[in-house]
């Protein structure tokens, strides 16, 4: 017999109700009561691109023009972005009026044929698609025929009923906020519907306190996370205070406590670093987000419950990934990367982990999540943590850090034991930065019972030149501003070899500093990285 979940089965009794005509609640109104605006910007060359039928997400392009909702294909973050409607803002950027009209037909056609794509009714997706409409109804829909306007409302009505029946959202990450967002967004634009803001503001306390560390990090352990979290939370706040609703203090607590935690995850270039999932993103955007949420100064040196460390002097930034992996239900896209760093130099990354492809092919996304293509170690191209499409398997569980700090200087030692089942092999590293910034060294050992073959990685980012020295001992880094320096090892063989950086716009060839061990040579290797001049 198979066994059903009861609050599945009251959920889907609550949808199917909300689907009934008989039980809709009151007229549908002819325009929403109170605006709803859109706070983020819009990229005008993603609009010109909509124009030509064209949807650009995260460096894959799937075909979106109108008549084809229902040959939107490709992965299920594409999917969901398309049929949730943020991109309606490029459209907005753009600003002319075949925008304005690509938009309105766009949202026409969906209305009148809605796709069978069952991710265009996850709560999340509706929940964004909702926020969209409402936040640019002006743009697309004030100046629109009574009967546009007519059927928009009222799908809008439909959609909002059926979100509320929906909570709360089976989906535990990121996404659930979304969710509560949307739901938000109807009841204030329509405050006739009093039982929507009843019904969010019952579940959002929980979900807050379920996604956000008590030191302000998501519980995604990711960057890009942490982002639209705030984002989303922000959103919220801005909606309660437009329809006269105290935020409750568990959203403002979230908040004051997420923003600070975001800085910590930022490089001297403004954009994020590349952690589980994560891509640099634009720095304006991140200064938005920041400036809507409120606090500013800098955040702190370490996030403690998130497992990030912070190590900054001079013009050098250091970040590192020291903390065990997200747990299941918010670990979808979570890298096999435990212990990885990056290091950037003024606004110049130098060390990066690849990033992220998330709406690419499966291949792709594996690739990107795998320990190989981040800056740490590797035992025997075995991944510190198992690759699954719905997150980890094993993983390591016992990752600790110590960190200390004397005139300017930082000492870091972490350690995992993520390759203790297959190797009976524990991964320490330690990591030291100079007052200056200008001398930071490490030293990664094996500790196991038999000597294992291992790899340690660098990767650069595509503007860093690297060349290697003739000795084969060192590789000299220029980078983009011009300044030099020179990492070098003992205990290891060194190679520049090919690598990829999936973290800006567009996929970019790059290389990597390779130092390859062997079975049976020492399991520790001492390398630093000094400016040159």
């Amino acid at each position: 017999m198979i066994a059903i979940d009861p609050r599945q089965w009251v959920r889907n009794g609550r949808r199917m109700m909300a689907r009934l005509p008989s039980l809709r609640m009151g007229r549908v109104p002819d325009a929403p009561a109170l605006p709803v605006r859109d706070p983020w910007p819009g990229d005008p060359d993603h609009g010109a691109r909509l124009l030509k039928g064209e949807l650009e997400l995260g460096g894959a392009v799937r075909p979106l023009h109108p008549g084809g909702w229902h040959e939107v294909t490709g992965s299920t973050l594409l999917r969901a972005s398309a049929h949730g409607f943020a991109w309606l803002r490029d459209l907005r950027a753009l600003g002319t009026d075949a925008a304005r009209l690509r938009a309105r037909l766009l949202v026409a056609e969906w209305i009148a044929a809605p796709p069978p794509d069952a991710i265009a009714y996850r709560p999340d997706v509706v929940g964004a698609r909702i926020t969209a409409w409402l936040g640019h109804y002006d743009f697309f829909a004030a100046t629109a025929d009574d009967s546009f306007r007519q059927r928009l409302m009222a799908r809008l009505v439909a959609d909002a009923r059926g979100l509320s029946a929906a909570l709360p959202a089976e989906e535990i990450d990121a996404r659930a906020l979304t969710a509560l967002k949307g739901l938000i967004a109807a009841a204030v634009a329509l405050p006739e519907h009093a039982g929507f803001m009843t019904r969010a503001l019952r579940f959002l306390p929980q979900e807050i306190l379920r996604q956000v560390l008590p030191d302000g990090c998501h519980a995604e352990r990711s960057p890009a996370a942490q982002l639209a979290a705030l984002q989303d939370l922000t959103e919220i706040r801005a909606l309660l205070q437009a329809g006269q609703t105290q935020p409750p203090a568990a959203l403002t607590n979230a908040i004051e406590r997420m923003a600070p935690a975001l800085r910590v995850l930022r490089h001297g270039d403004g954009g994020l670093a590349l952690f589980n999932g994560s891509r640099e993103e634009k720095a304006a955007l991140i200064d938005l987000v920041l400036t809507q949420a409120g606090r500013g100064g800098r955040g702190p040196s370490a996030l403690a419950d998130g497992g990030f460390q912070r190590l900054q002097a001079g013009r050098s930034v250091l970040i590192v990934d020291c903390g065990a992996p997200p747990p299941h239900g918010v670990d979808r896209y979570a890298h096999a990367g435990t212990l990885a760093m990056e290091l950037s130099i003024g606004r110049d990354r130098m060390i990066v982990n690849c990033g992220a492809f998330p709406a690419g092919p499966p291949e792709w996304r594996d690739a990107a999540r795998a320990t190989a293509a981040h800056s740490t170690l590797i035992i025997a191209d075995h991944n510190s943590s198992e690759l699954r499409p719905d997150g980890l398997g094993r993983r390591p569980t016992d990752v600790k850090a110590q960190r200390q700090e004397a005139n300017g200087a930082h000492w870091l030692e972490v350690h995992h034991d993520g390759w203790m089942k297959p190797f009976g092999a524990v991964h320490r590293r330690r990591l030291y930065v100079s007052e200056s910034g200008e001398d930071i060294r490490g030293e990664d050992v094996i500790e196991a019972a038999q000597p294992q073959p291992f790899a340690l990685r660098f990767h650069l980012h595509p503007d860093v030149q690297a060349s290697l020295q003739q000795d084969g001992e060192a590789v000299l880094l220029r980078l983009r501003s011009g300044g030099g320096w020179r990492l070098r090892a003992d205990h290891a063989r060194l190679a520049l070899e090919e690598s990829i950086y999936l973290g800006g716009t567009e996929p970019r060839r790059t290389e990597q500093v390779v130092l390859h061990g062997l079975a049976d040579g020492p399991q520790h290797v001492k390398w630093a990285i000094s400016k040159v001049g």
